[in-house]
């Protein structure tokens, strides 16, 4: 497995991450340790949760992948040192009252606060990188296509929120410190304002990045190549639509084991399950076909290569989806794939935006 640097800090990740917000949700605890200890057993160091998780959230399952997380290290002694343990703190609610009660903040005593509740669930004493997971400020996000400032409210400052994530690291209870659903000026202005007062600077940006969302190429790139802060793509089988498995006219819901679209009526409204994204996906899954590869492999030979991409984070619910993943991660594209790739993507952009 490659590894490579986040960020200007040194903080060495594996160049393929496990993303775990089915855990607690999808898959049982005793699958997720096997799942677990495979990704580990195949050079996968970077393991990627959330306070928030699992998903679809639920006040029921709150805090649960963080938990069975914690329980895996205290089953398996000597797993905690080989892992960069990544995790985040919500940001303001987004409907989850269960969360902060709902608060349309995120204030320096919250920050702490959700540090120290995620330590205590993932029996850790540090956080290797902890991150904001979505703005605490008014921002398009999560299939929100543009920026109203008539939303625009109070809110914990920048300067503020990176004084609290200081704090933890000055205090050893976080490494290094990280973004996520960010936008270009949230990047320059976060690492503005740490150079500025002599904050912890953020080393990533958590993002979506797949064939069917390639924002990140609409400016977000030039920022966090200019300022020396990396990219965790997330997402890049676009919640399975690019694995083929959605491919015929609709999501069928009598048939959950397809995955989280076809099984949650919640998650058939997001982004991912657009007509417009699915007949994206579609396109993509057939020029895999048409090059002699498999969607997934299309997919993430995309993604993985990139040069704006550090790590890959992977979302799974077995062991051999796992294996087939890891294996597709592999692929490498020809500039001919590449180009042709393009051509659909200036046909129909980001669908899934």
């Amino acid at each position: 497995m490659e590894h490579t640097t986040l960020g200007r800090q040194g903080l060495r990740v594996s160049r393929i991450g496990l993303g775990t917000m089915t855990f607690g949700e999808q898959v049982s605890q005793a699958d997720a340790f096997g799942i677990l200890d495979r990704a580990l057993e195949r050079g996968v160091t970077l393991i990627d949760t959330a306070e928030m998780y699992s998903v679809p959230p639920r006040r029921e399952t709150f805090g649960a992948t963080e938990t069975i997380i914690g329980q895996w290290f205290a089953a398996r002694p000597g797993v905690r040192q080989r892992v960069v343990l990544a995790t985040k703190v919500a940001g303001p609610s987004r409907g989850m009252d269960w969360i902060r009660n709902g608060s349309s903040d995120l204030t320096p005593a919250d920050i702490e606060s959700a540090c120290h509740d995620s330590l205590r669930r993932l029996q850790t004493d540090v956080i290797d990188l902890y991150q904001i997971h979505w703005p605490n400020r008014n921002v398009p996000s999560f299939g929100a296509l543009y920026f109203d400032p008539s939303k625009d409210r109070e809110y914990t400052s920048i300067h503020d929120q990176l004084v609290a994530f200081t704090r933890l690291v000055q205090a050893g209870k976080v490494r290094h410190i990280g973004l996520s659903n960010e936008t270009p000026w949230g990047v320059s202005e976060f690492v503005r304002v740490a150079e500025a007062n002599g904050l912890a600077r953020v080393v990533s940006v958590q993002n979506p990045y797949a064939l069917v969302n390639r924002v990140v190429d609409n400016g977000l790139d030039e920022a966090l190549h200019r300022s020396g802060v990396s990219l965790l793509a997330y997402s890049p089988l676009g919640f399975g639509t690019l694995t083929g498995k959605y491919d015929a006219p609709g999501l069928d819901a009598e048939r959950p084991e397809l995955g989280r679209l076809a099984r949650f009526a919640s998650m058939r409204a997001q982004r991912w399950a657009r007509p417009e994204t699915l007949a994206a996906a579609r396109r993509y899954n057939a020029l895999a076909r048409e090059v002699g590869l498999t969607p997934t492999q299309l997919a993430l030979g995309f993604v993985v290569r990139n040069w704006r991409v550090a790590s890959t984070l992977l979302g799974v619910t077995t062991r051999a989806q796992l294996d087939e993943c890891l294996d597709a991660c592999d692929t490498r594209l020809s500039a001919d794939v590449l180009a042709r790739i393009d051509a659909i993507r200036r046909e129909i952009r980001d669908p899934a935006q």
